[in-house]
């Protein structure tokens, strides 16, 4: 039995589920980030499959899975400064206690 396109887009499916969720049901500032590269993931899992299965001659799945990580890892670098500073002004990272935009 091979592995086929089906079981990578499956992958791909549960692993995007599970970063939804997490978005959805977590309020620590650091796992709704982390949940958003699990998507980001799950986003580079299915352009690299459909680029592998599809056109195999065409290399354009990797290099869009290589933009995608190049701007996850720029969102985490901003996510994370972002966070530090919201830590030392408020002393808390719980996503529905930071009001620092509200007038």
């Amino acid at each position: 039995m091979s592995v086929g396109l089906t079981h990578y887009l499956v992958l791909s499916a549960i692993l995007f589920a599970i970063g939804l969720y997490g978005v959805f049901a977590k309020r620590n500032a650091i796992v709704i980030l982390m949940c958003i590269e699990i998507m980001l993931t799950a986003v580079n899992i299915t352009l690299v499959a459909f680029s592998r299965f599809v056109t195999p001659a065409a290399l354009t799945g990797q290099v869009f899975a290589i933009f995608i990580l190049v701007v996850a890892a720029a969102e985490v670098a901003v996510g994370v400064a972002i966070i530090m500073s919201i830590y030392r002004r408020k002393k808390n990272i719980e996503a529905d206690k930071i009001d620092l935009m509200k007038w």
